[in-house]
């Protein structure tokens, strides 16, 4: 990632705040995700998947590539008295983090190049949880552009190496086309 993505991100990061957003319905609704163990969230942001992890008991390594997110969600993970370990990690540049790991979430981050490093730093029955919009997205909203959607029905074809457990594409209620998968490490 150059810098002036990284420092696009910091800068949407400041400008937002301390303002605290829910977890995806999507992730919270999954009742085959760990309680224990360690999980990874990919490209987490301000750390509203990380926390939520957190809170269920697991032990959560945040990795995103703002340094201001990073440091938004510290803050609020003390707020709500949990621990997530934290990264600034520019994935395209730099190693994935090492596994293994119970659970590895990725929303709305895609580079396709990470699918097999998903694999590879799973835990035997690990899961992956990921979620992205699609092509189709972009009949109703004009972000994000097209180099950073899914084609329509791409996703199961990415996880080589996992079996799809869950897998919905459409549009959600939030108003956006995604593809979202749950994956298991045989």
């Amino acid at each position: 990632m150059s810098q002036t993505d990284r420092d696009k991100w910091n800068a949407r990061y400041r400008e937002r705040g301390q303002k605290t957003e829910r977890p995806s319905s999507f992730l919270t609704s999954l009742d085959l995700l760990p309680t224990s163990g360690r999980a990874l969230d990919v490209a987490g942001g301000a750390g509203r998947h990380a926390i939520w992890l957190a809170q269920r008991g697991l032990d959560v390594t945040l990795a995103d590539v703002s340094e201001e997110a990073i440091s938004l969600a510290e803050d609020e993970a003390a707020s709500a008295g949990v621990r997530i370990t934290s990264r600034i990690v520019d994935l395209e540049t730099e190693p994935f983090p090492a596994g293994p790991w119970d659970l590895i979430v990725s929303f709305y981050y895609l580079q396709r190049s990470l699918f097999d490093s998903f694999a590879d730093a799973l835990a035997p029955g690990g899961l992956l949880v990921f979620a992205q919009p699609t092509t189709s997205n972009l009949q109703r909203n004009t972000k994000p552009p097209a180099r950073f959607l899914l084609e329509d029905g791409e996703l199961p074809g990415l996880v080589r190496g996992l079996e799809v457990i869950r897998y919905h594409e459409g549009w959600q209620a939030e108003g956006r086309h995604e593809a979202r998968l749950v994956a298991r490490k045989g």
